[in-house]
């Protein structure tokens, strides 16, 4: 055998588990792809489009609005923004979108380090915990605000 010519390996029987140096192969994978990464997948364009919207009219409602004191706002004005119902379900919806896009850009990120099943729950789970957790905290900040105004 020459340097250039690789070995031939024999194909393994399908009856025959994989061993952990063998690579998996597009059947192994291919269902756990179809259900819960698709809908991750769309879930991340969903809330990417949503950003783009939702944050620009963040920045341009707390910065270029206001642009004859600096661009920013004092907290009375906060408080005065907060307290219009329309400005709160915005500000709530930009705080579930960002929170969503980022744990599941996170998620994406730990699975392309392509984890066992096991490991993959537990990292889902976790972002599953951090994410409602700040959306809670993100709420629960939101609400104190509009309460104050």
């Amino acid at each position: 055998m020459s340097v250039i010519e690789a070995p031939k390996q024999e194909a393994r029987r399908k009856s025959e588990p994989r061993t952990k140096s063998e690579p998996r192969t597009k059947s192994s994978i291919e269902p756990y792809r179809r259900g819960r990464s698709s809908r991750a997948w769309h879930w991340t364009a969903g809330t990417g489009m949503a950003l783009v919207v939702l944050a620009t009219m963040h920045i341009v409602a707390q910065h270029f609005i206001v642009h004859q004191k600096g661009g920013l706002r004092t907290y009375a004005e906060v408080l005065n923004y907060i307290g219009n119902p329309i400005i709160f379900v915005l500000e709530a919806a930009f705080l579930v979108a960002v929170t969503i896009h980022a744990m599941l850009g996170v998620r994406g990120v730990l699975h392309d380090l392509d984890p066992s099943t096991k490991t993959r729950r537990r990292i889902d789970r976790g972002l599953w915990i951090v994410g409602t957790s700040t959306v809670a905290y993100g709420m629960v900040l939101l609400i104190s605000l509009d309460v104050r105004s």
